[in-house]
């Protein structure tokens, strides 16, 4: 094996522990941290696994944000109960994960703003697909606006944890 075989080897190996790894973060800390809201319509959950979501969007890029976000909340919603959900949340979430990984890549203005416009980016996405999500499943135009104040809260929490530390993380995982 060359060299230049070997290195694209161990960065691909790398990278699948890299995935690996945050897809189980963002799945642990969606499970495991959380609070129910039974007052809510549809019994709405608030729950940290946007944390890894966005430190692996913005540390490791869009696939990584990509992959953590789909499969980590995807797999959360078919192994607890939510799975008539887990396809939408495959596409909603995976979706915020590769906005947040795209627009830190490529926009180059000063971090700090940068990540949280891709935060406030994904808030939209958030916003917006659990809102037909629910239309669709719920068949009511009215009622999923009840889970927008929980949404905003996930990920507001989630940015007051991230935004402090995610160049920090960045410039680690560099060494």
């Amino acid at each position: 094996m060359s060299t230049n075989t070997a290195e694209v080897s161990r960065n691909a190996t790398k990278m699948l522990v890299i995935n690996a790894l945050f897809i189980a973060l963002t799945l642990a800390a969606t499970m495991f941290i959380n609070i129910r809201l039974p007052f809510m319509g549809n019994g709405g959950l608030i729950h940290l696994g946007n944390v890894p979501l966005f430190i692996a969007a913005m540390v490791y890029g869009k696939k990584t944000g990509a992959i953590a976000g789909a499969f980590g909340m995807g797999m959360f919603d078919v192994i607890s109960g939510w799975t008539a959900w887990a396809p939408f949340t495959f596409v909603i979430v995976g979706t915020m994960g590769f906005l947040v990984g795209l627009i830190t890549e490529k926009v180059p203005w000063k971090p700090i703003v940068v990540n949280t416009i891709a935060i406030i980016a994904a808030l939209i996405i958030k916003i917006v697909g659990y809102y037909f999500t629910e239309v669709i499943l719920y068949g009511n135009w009215v009622a999923p606006f009840g889970s927008i104040p929980g949404n905003v809260m996930q990920v507001v929490i989630a940015a007051i944890i991230v935004l402090p530390i995610a160049e920090r993380l960045k410039k680690l995982a560099k060494i």
